[in-house]
């Protein structure tokens, strides 16, 4: 599942938020992301990757939403899903939590590939708050707009899907998600994965049994969360 044109966002998408990049405050954030490019900053994900989680989740196809902050700011780690690093790089400390909490929800044996993509072609919308960020300045593109436009991804979900699951983890992720109907969607919360914070309630959260639980009530093929 690829958009149209490399960095595109996908036809389902444009369909229901596609009015959104034509606001103003798209329009600046383009201008303030073509401003840092010409002075010489290194973004990431890679322009063509901004919109990864939404081309490999079409929007008639999200089954689960996890929500995370902004890109990883390393080299080579950023490529435009939440939590995830392409093949071959080493996994970052949360992502080797999301994995140790998977095998042991599950039973499974986890690899130490880091890209989750697999899970973005069965319908997981691996999304970030904000898509992009600057090397080695973590959350240096907060408050440029990106948040108002993944806040009206969630809502679009939020309104015009119905049962999906929504992961929410940590104070931010709850925080962004707080307006989902919890009575039309199923909400799953926790700590964050991270060291600082993974032993206060996210491991043996479950989540990942709880989802597909959840889906396989609607009569749906559970997520193969095995890499």
């Amino acid at each position: 599942m690829t958009p149209q044109k490399t960095g595109q966002l996908h036809p389902s998408w444009l369909a229901v938020i596609g009015n959104e990049l034509e606001k103003p405050y798209m329009q600046a954030l383009r201008h303030f992301l073509k401003e840092e490019k010409t002075d010489g900053k290194v973004i990431y994900p890679p322009s063509s990757l901004i919109f990864n989680a939404f081309n490999h989740a079409p929007f008639d196809k999200v089954r689960v939403v996890i929500i995370g902050q902004d890109p990883y700011h390393g080299p080579n780690q950023a490529h435009g899903l939440s939590f995830s690093v392409p093949n071959g790089v080493a996994l970052p400390p949360s992502l080797l939590n999301i994995y140790k909490e998977v095998s042991a929800d599950l039973n499974i044996q986890m690899s130490r590939n880091g890209d989750l993509t697999a899970w973005a072609d069965q319908g997981v919308l691996l999304l970030n708050a904000i898509l992009t960020v600057e090397q080695a300045k973590a959350g240096a593109h907060q408050g440029k707009g990106w948040e108002a436009f993944t806040d009206a991804a969630i809502a679009a979900l939020n309104e015009h899907r119905e049962d999906l699951v929504f992961v929410l983890w940590g104070s931010y992720a709850q925080k962004k998600g707080a307006f989902i109907d919890e009575k039309n969607h199923l909400v799953l919360k926790s700590v964050h994965p991270s060291p600082l914070s993974a032993h206060r309630g996210f491991f043996g959260n479950h989540q990942f049994s709880k989802i597909n639980q959840h889906i396989v009530k609607k009569g749906q093929t559970p997520i193969n969360w095995q890499l």
